[in-house]
Parts: C-alpha cells; structure tokens; sequence
C-alpha cells in the first residue's frame, strides 16, 4: 500500500544503527525545481547547507553512533541531475554520510534492483515510487524477511564496488 513519503520520515530519526538509501533515478523532479539546480545549471557551485535538517539529523545520528550510506547509480556521462547530486553530496558527506557512486551498466551486471529505497537497521524497507517525471508519488513500507533480504543482499553486492562520490565528482568535473 502506497503512503505519502511524509509518513516515513519519522524512519530517520528512529533507527539505531543503519540507514542505507540506493538512488537508480536520473535525476529528480524536487532536485530540478529548485533554486539550486537552476543555479547550478548556470554554472554556480552549490553551497553546503549544514543546518539544513537532514544534515543537521545526520550529524546527530552519527555522533550517536549510527551510519548514514548510499549509493547513486549514474549513467556514463553523468545526466545534469546526477552531476548536481554529485556537486551536492560534498555537503552531507561532511555532515556523515556516506555517498557512493556505482556505474549504471556495473549495477545492470550485479542486478541491482531498478527502483531507489531506503533500508533501515536491515530490517525496515522503503520502496520509493516514482513517475515518469521523476515525482515521487508515495512510498511503500516493506517487512516481508524475503524483500528485506533482498535489499540487503543488493546493498552488500554493491557496496565494496560503489566508489566514493568525491573521486567520481573530481574526475567528472575536470571534465566538463
């Protein structure tokens, strides 16, 4: 059963020691009606936002001891969306979390899944869904061991091969 995503967010304040998020869009429909990627449309490097919420919860959940993880899938070039996460993710890396990226075409070979979710504590997922413009219309909370299993097993496959977003930025950026 689809709910609001605002149904959820009480997820991050709750876990005790794992929140990992996969990100296979090409970009994201909030990300793009911003003010910050129209200004990094223009060329303006976006500014970290340390007391932005998120960044500020993060912080206070790692320094309890929890971990913060990622991992982007991007396309090879980079979409202007993926690119604006990369030049973003400086900001929440410094708040604790830790961002990777994965090739699209390394996480089609190791059959990762083609939506984006949330995976609390490897017990709780959150399957994203998402529209063909890139607005995520609600969110579905998944118990069943066998789907959790699935993600987990989908993170730890991906995971030692996801390289951390900065070196992939750096590279991506002198080439532009």
């Amino acid at each position: 059963m689809l709910v609001p995503f605002e149904e959820i967010t009480h997820l991050f304040g709750e876990f005790e020691h794992t929140a990992f998020r996969l990100e296979t869009r090409r970009g994201y429909a909030s990300d793009r009606e911003g003010e910050r990627f129209q200004a990094f449309m223009r060329g303006i490097d976006p500014e970290p936002e340390p007391e932005h919420p998120w960044n500020v919860n993060v912080r206070e959940k790692t320094a309890a001891g929890a971990c913060f993880s990622r991992i982007r899938i991007i396309d090879e070039p980079p979409t202007d969306g993926q690119r604006f996460l990369m030049a973003t993710a400086a900001g929440n890396v410094e708040a604790g979390e830790d961002i990777r990226v994965l090739p699209r075409a390394r996480a089609e070979q190791l059959e990762l899944p083609d939506w984006d979710f949330w995976l609390f504590d490897s017990r709780t997922l959150v399957r994203m869904h998402i529209d063909d413009t890139d607005t995520t219309v609600g969110v579905e909370l998944l118990e069943e061991p066998s789907q959790v299993l699935a993600a987990c097993r989908a993170r730890d496959a991906a995971w030692p091969l996801a390289i951390p977003t900065a070196e992939v930025w750096a590279q991506v950026r002198s080439s532009v």
